[in-house]
This record gives C-alpha cells, structure tokens and sequence, in this order.
C-alpha cells in the first residue's frame, strides 16, 4: 500500500541517523513531511525531509522542532521518539558496577528526553484540539534481559521505564484521540550497535537469539513499516501498545559459545 502516511507531517527526534533515518526516508515514500530532529551530520534538506540540529535532552529542543515542523509544512501531526544509547562510557553496566554518573546520565538520555518530547507533542496536541500519534522507542531489554552480553542495567531501567511512561500516557490522553505506542526491536544494527556488531561472541549468541532469517542483527529497515503503521490512520484504533520488532528475540533461549 503506498501513501498511508499523505498529508502527515512528522517530526523524529533522534531522526538524523539509525533507526530515526531509516524511518523517515519511508515516512516520506508514504507521503509524509519530515523534521528529523538529531545531532550535526551531514544530511542534506530534501524533498518533505528536513534536518535539525539539537540535542533531545534539552529542555524547550523538542518543542523549537515542532514549531519549526508546523512554519516549514503547516501543521503537526506524528511525535516519532528514537533518541537513546549506550552508557557504558559513563559507567553503565552491573548494578555493583555501576557508577553513579552512569546511571544518571543514561536515564537522561533514554528517559529523560523522551518525557521532554512527548510532553511537547501532548500540549502542541491539546493546544490545537487536535488528535496526534506519538511512537516511542523502547528495546526488548526492557522486558527480555540477556545478562551474558548485555547487563547495562540502566538502559534496561530507562527502556522498562519508556513503555510503563508510554501506557500511562496513552490511558489518560485517549479521550482526547491522542494515541501513544512503542516499538521495542531487538539488536538492530545502528552505531550504537558498533561493540556487538564487531564482537564474534555476541555475533554467535545472535544467530540463535534472533533465529528469523537465518539468524542475524535486524537492519534499521526491519522497523520501518512498524513505525509508518502506528503513526497512520491505519492504527486509530491502537493506543498504549508495544510491538517487538526481535527476530524472535523475546520467544528464544539463545546458546553462547563454548
């Protein structure tokens, strides 16, 4: 089907490389206007998608990238949150490890800037008495922990926490038509995913742990028609869901290697 996405105009916060990239390039083949929201780089303003430079964690980021989606395509309508990462380089890891700073930091980047986004787009919503669709995205640590390869223990808290934030929004805006999802892929290869991409080990752990198609690392494209369904008119009846994008992530042991 071609054109689920026409005369929506979206913006994606953490939208300039990843998982936020990938999506938005088929936002656009849909029919959408994009404002991708994300770090310097070297994108290039094209057709209905434009480039925006800020950090997410920022107070007052999110809602200069919504006035600005609302001044360049006339209007607001989608919140697509892909912002998030690693924080073992502040000291993330296992909670007897884990420095005080990693934990910290890491909930600002994959929590805090999401409570900052969405509650943009819920005043811009509610402001202009309009309905609205708002995509978070989690990872299947929240719920499927992996404690040989992947004991970060809060991104996992930050990730759990995205989807109870996501189904208590979604409850209390409903009346008002406005709908909020989550998407929670597996390991999907993004930059962030450079230390697993390049480690033998982990390599081999994924080949059982994510069996769908052969066994492999999803591609940033595995999520993109998830993410078009739940900010079309095609989900208007879905609120407060969360899809695992996983390979089979979640419903398999996974063997590590002798």
């Amino acid at each position: 089907m071609e054109g689920l996405l026409k005369d929506k105009n979206i913006v994606i916060i953490g939208g300039t490389n990843g998982i936020g990239l990938s999506a938005g390039k088929a936002f656009v083949s849909q029919g959408a206007k994009v404002l991708a929201l994300g770090l310097p780089g070297d994108n290039s303003p094209t057709t209905h998608w434009t480039p925006y430079t800020a950090d997410a964690t920022i107070a007052g980021a999110a809602e200069s990238a919504i006035q600005r989606c609302v001044e360049q395509y006339g209007g607001f309508d989608a919140l697509f949150h892909v912002v998030g990462g690693s924080g073992r380089k502040w000291g993330d890891g296992p909670l007897h490890e884990m420095s005080l700073e990693g934990w910290e930091m890491t909930l600002n980047l994959n929590l805090t800037s999401v409570m900052l986004s969405n509650r943009a787009a819920i005043r811009y919503f509610l402001a202009h008495r309009q309905k609205g669709s708002i995509l978070n995205v989690s990872s299947v640590l929240a719920f499927s922990p992996s404690p040989g390869h992947f004991s970060t223990h809060a991104y996992a808290t930050a990730k759990a926490a995205i989807i109870g934030f996501s189904k208590s929004i979604a409850a209390y805006y409903a009346p008002q038509n406005i709908r909020v999802n989550v998407l929670a892929p597996g390991l999907t290869n993004t930059p962030m995913a450079q230390r697993a991409a390049e480690n033998e080990s982990i390599q081999h752990f994924i080949k059982t742990k994510q069996p769908l198609d052969g066994g492999r690392m999803a591609e940033t494209a595995d999520l993109d028609a998830a993410a078009v369904y739940f900010l079309s008119d095609h989900s208007a009846f879905t609120t407060g869901q969360v899809l695992a994008v996983d390979g089979g992530w979640s419903v398999s042991e996974g063997q590590y290697g002798s």
